[in-house]
């Protein structure tokens, strides 16, 4: 269908909408599905991806013409696909689907003209300086602008002027950010026989063009990241991208050089600390295909690459995969998925896997490899259990006098050692023992938590913080306040006092992440006697000097009736306690707990994780819970507390649809977390058997109710947090 000779398109635009709309081409445009264009919607004009021919159920008078197309690859068939499939399955509207696939800041304007310099002729005078611009140019094998060549070279920018005007170096001027530098492929390290099988059986499936699932399981110092980097090589040899996952932006500088080490030349990074600039290169190179190693967060799962055929999801366990705002999702699951639309391999690594991903290798989906010791001489830490009933440290402390002692015989020895407590901050309470008054957040059913350091109380819902009082602002006594239970800060006070020589170092996700690197780089130096952190610390590190790992509370993450607890706790002691021991001197774990007989604590101290997988398992499939049922969370939230409880009970009522797939609704009830940035949360749980059509049937129920617009509702499927 045409009007004036145009042609009508039917384009997708990055707002919360769950359909594209006909637009009208001019003459003479060609725009392909995927072509990416400027169009016009209310006011303003906006990026849009052309979705298919235009359906013609606009009125001609109202439609609005494409405006341009934009200098952009189009989006390949298999990503429309992907986020297609992801829209529905996470029920987010397809427009804000498109929205995660094109934050990159520009995308709409033409590239700027740039500088970049290639070899000319050999110079006449050739002094070590201008050799080294020379080869470093030799070794990248890309024409680069005079900064990176100065940089790179480690010379002064009037170098690589003299090498200009001597004819030596020669001028490109194209638009566009650097080229990506090529990447090594025949550098492959030593590895030992499991990591040598598990390395071909990856390799073997990068190959080939087909969608290929892996578990790869290994203990902590495995060596996995080894064998994943050789399933990348195949897949770049066989002229395919890659793309790898972390959990934290603070691994990235470690795990770059290791990959810039093993194949000569920087990955393309993408993640929160990358400049707008260089998303926007990351992001045209990926979709031109000249990205062909991409490592970074969860967000870069929707970058448009030209031909995926490798993605690796580093500590696939790691709950941070989990976008718990916006478009909610799991990046683990999202993956599987866009590697099997792009025939290609995913590879879920990790030494203490999510149950999903267990049971699907149980189950024959997954194939699963097995990495079951550490490279070289090092042994897996031994873990031994204090039990603070019958050894509890002093009152007002919290390092038992065992774990004390063996710290201090470590730093003793030159060696390091880790406390584990996964609460930030100092304290996470303060109270007037006076009046009994607590500091609670304005805006949010949380208590304020004491930042010592900062001299600020700080909420960790909504980030509201206010100075820490002198006087109790209740009842105006000066001297009654008093900081409940510890956090980090408090911790390292603590252990300042009991090792008063020791270098100490916190890592926190409060510190700012370009320190939070440095401090890790320090660490691995030498530059700490004793590490105190957060989860933070769970996350990969390999600190070769630190042996022995206290876990100051390991109940904590035990309490309140999480249906993953137990899971997310063994996980998380698991991998602090693998921070101990990676080279040649033997690790120690000491975990001190309440409760030792519980299964978790058993399980950690025999080392049987395939047992207590297998115990889980059972105790999932008999209560019909993931990955053995299906879940979605409801929450509904606004200012108006009644109009939210209204809300959800009218929704409550209406719950005939999910009757009909079989699904049981639960609800509504006060969120344990019951208010958040002043907004009243409510909610609801939908529990159905797994092969259940329940996105179906959630729509049909969602639909059945109009909600007030001041009322907010999210749906999540397969919810991670019950907060």
């Amino acid at each position: 269908m045409s009007e004036a000779g145009g042609s009508l398109v039917s384009v997708l635009t990055p707002l919360p909408v769950d359909r594209a709309y006909d637009y009208l081409a001019p003459p003479g445009m060609e725009l392909p599905p995927g072509a990416f264009v400027e169009v016009e919607v209310g006011p303003n004009r906006v990026i849009g991806c052309v979705w298919g021919p235009g359906e013609g159920d606009a009125a001609p008078g109202k439609l609005k013409p494409v405006h341009r197309a934009l200098d952009l690859p189009p989006a390949p068939a298999p990503f429309r696909d992907f986020l297609a499939r992801a829209a529905d399955y996470t029920l987010t509207p397809l427009g804000a689907m498109l929205r995660l696939a094109t934050r990159a800041p520009d995308l709409d304007r033409e590239p700027p003209m740039r500088s970049y310099w290639r070899p000319g002729p050999p110079p006449e005078r050739l002094t070590p300086a201008r050799k080294r611009v020379l080869e470093a140019l030799a070794e990248a094998g890309v024409a680069m602008s005079a900064a990176e060549l100065s940089a790179f070279a480690g010379v002064s920018g009037s170098v690589v002027k003299g090498l200009a005007e001597a004819g030596a170096l020669v001028e490109e001027r194209r638009p566009g950010a650097r080229p990506f530098a090529p990447l090594r492929l025949e550098s492959a390290p030593a590895l030992s026989p499991a990591q040598g099988a598990a390395a071909a059986a990856l390799a073997e499936a990068a190959r080939a063009r087909a969608f290929r699932p892996f578990l790869l399981n290994g203990v902590t110092g495995s060596g996995k990241t080894e064998v994943y980097l050789e399933a990348v090589a195949a897949c770049l040899e066989a002229g395919r991208q890659a793309l790898i996952l972390l959990p934290e932006i603070a691994l990235t500088a470690a795990f770059i050089a290791r990959v810039e080490a093993r194949f000569g030349a920087r990955p393309a990074e993408w993640h929160s600390g990358v400049t707008g600039a260089e998303r926007r290169r990351v992001w045209v190179g990926a979709a031109r295909g000249e990205a062909r190693l991409v490592v970074g967060a969860r967000s870069a799962l929707f970058l448009p690459f030209a031909d995926p055929g490798l993605i690796v999801v580093d500590e696939e366990h790691d709950g941070s995969y989990k976008q718990e705002d916006g478009a909610l999702y799991n990046a683990r699951d999202m993956a599987v998925l866009r590697a099997s639309l792009s025939r290609a391999t995913v590879v879920l690594a990790s030494a203490t896997p999510s149950l999903e991903t267990w049971a699907n290798a149980a189950a024959g989906k997954y194939a699963r490899l097995d990495l079951p010791e550490r490279f070289g001489a090092a042994e897996p830490p031994v873990m031994r259990l204090i039990d603070i009933r019958e050894e509890g440290p002093p009152p007002g402390r919290w390092i038992a006098p065992s774990l004390a002692r063996a710290v201090a015989q470590r730093i003793a020895a030159g060696e390091q050692a880790l406390l584990f407590l996964n609460r930030r901050g100092y304290a996470p309470q303060t109270l007037c023992r006076a009046c009994g008054h607590v500091f609670d957040c304005p805006h949010c059913d949380a208590r304020m938590v004491e930042h010592r350091y900062r001299a600020r109380l700080l909420c960790h819902q909504c980030g509201h913080e206010a100075p820490i009082p002198k006087a109790c602002p209740s009842c105006g006594r000066e001297d009654r306040l008093a900081a409940i239970g510890p956090g980090v800060e408090r911790l390292a006070e603590e252990a300042a006092a009991l090792f008063p020589q020791a270098r100490i170092a916190i890592l926190s996700s409060d510190i700012a992440a370009s320190a939070l690197r440095a401090e890790i780089e320090r660490i691995g130096r030498g530059g700490a006697d004793l590490v105190i952190g957060t989860q933070i610390v769970a996350k990969g590190h390999d600190f070769p000097l630190l042996t022995l790992v206290g876990v100051i509370d390991a109940d904590l993450g035990l309490k309140g009736g999480d249906l993953r607890a137990a899971e997310r706790t063994f996980q998380l002691v698991s991998q602090v306690a693998g921070r101990a021991g990676r080279r040649e001197k033997p690790g120690l774990a000491l975990v001190q707990t309440a409760a030792p007989e519980h299964a978790v604590m058993r399980a950690l101290v025999s080392g049987d994780s395939e047992g207590f997988l297998q115990a889980l398992a059972a105790e999932r499939l008999a209560a019909g819970a993931p990955p053995f049922g299906r879940m979605a969370g409801v929450i509904l939230s606004g200012r108006d507390e009644a109009q939210v409880f209204a809300a959800a009970n009218a929704l409550a009522r209406a719950d005939a649809p999910l009757r009909a797939a079989g699904a049981e609704l639960f609800g509504p009830a006060p969120a344990p977390i019951a208010r958040i940035r002043g907004r009243a949360r409510v909610r609801l749980l939908v529990k159905a058997p797994k092969g259940a059509p329940l996105q179906a049937a959630l729509r049909e129920w969602r639909a059945s109710i109009r909600i007030p617009s001041a009322v907010r509702l999210a749906i999540d499927i397969d919810p991670q947090s019950f907060l």
